[in-house]
């Protein structure tokens, strides 16, 4: 096979971006035949070479998978732990590809997830500057503070920043939705602390275009073409 960019094998790994491979070699965090790369630019024949990551052998993904999964609480956000508590491997076992997770829920949140190889996704997704719209549903307990939704929508000033909602909605008596576009730490929970609103369950519903639908608890499906190219859309992706 003919030589390619180091950082575009990395990112066919699924691993992360190209961009995002780039600054994992400049870290020194990428070995080629048991030789660390620095050099930016540099070319390999992915069948000869053996590539590693923080001292694991990448191996490429020539097909892309994009799974959307409904998280039950509980559960890591993560594909592996050392501890062997739940975590999202343990409902994706039969997949045979290594998949990689588009940023997280708590370990008490559930819904909808992203599972994908495609490390350009990825990046994208997960990175503030694209804005990607997150919603939630919020089960709370006793009765809302006086001007809450004026308050989220305005912002709050947290340890590390302002944080707001976009936009607000009162679903039933013991239940609201809101929609970010960040995705800082534990920030719903954060918010929700800050305006005196206690949490009881916290779901997400839809990650950008994508949303969890009638998806089961505990279960994954594959995004249809309509998805993905509304994702990649969103994302500026293009194919």
């Amino acid at each position: 096979m003919a030589e390619m960019r180091l950082n575009k094998i990395i990112a066919d790994a699924g691993i992360t971006s190209r961009r995002g491979a780039d600054e994992l070699i400049i870290e020194g965090r990428v070995m080629v035949d048991g030789r660390v790369i620095r050099e930016l630019g540099a070319k390999f024949d992915p069948d000869k070479s053996k590539v590693s990551v923080d001292g694991e052998t990448i191996t490429r993904s020539l097909s892309k998978t994009y799974l959307a999964l409904h998280k039950p609480k509980g559960v890591l956000s993560t594909m592996y732990d050392p501890e062997g508590r739940p975590c999202l491997a343990d409902f994706i076992d039969l997949r045979t590809e290594r998949l990689f997770h588009v940023g997280r829920l708590d370990k008490d949140s559930e819904g909808l997830i992203l599972l994908t190889n495609d490390g350009d996704l990825t990046f994208r997704a997960t990175h503030p500057s694209y804005g990607l719209e997150k919603t939630y549903i919020i089960e709370f307990d006793g009765n809302l503070p006086a001007g809450v939704e004026k308050t989220l929508l305005k912002g709050v000033e947290l340890e590390d920043g302002m944080g707001r909602v976009l936009r607000y909605k009162h679903l039933s008596p013991q239940w609201i939705e809101v929609v970010i576009h960040e995705g800082r730490y534990h920030i719903i929970r954060r918010l929700m602390e800050a305006v005196g609103v206690q949490v009881l369950r916290l779901i997400r519903t839809n990650f950008g275009p994508i949303s969890l639908g009638d998806t089961l608890e505990g279960r994954w499906r594959d995004l249809n073409d309509g998805e993905l190219l509304s994702l990649q859309n969103n994302l500026d992706i293009k194919r």
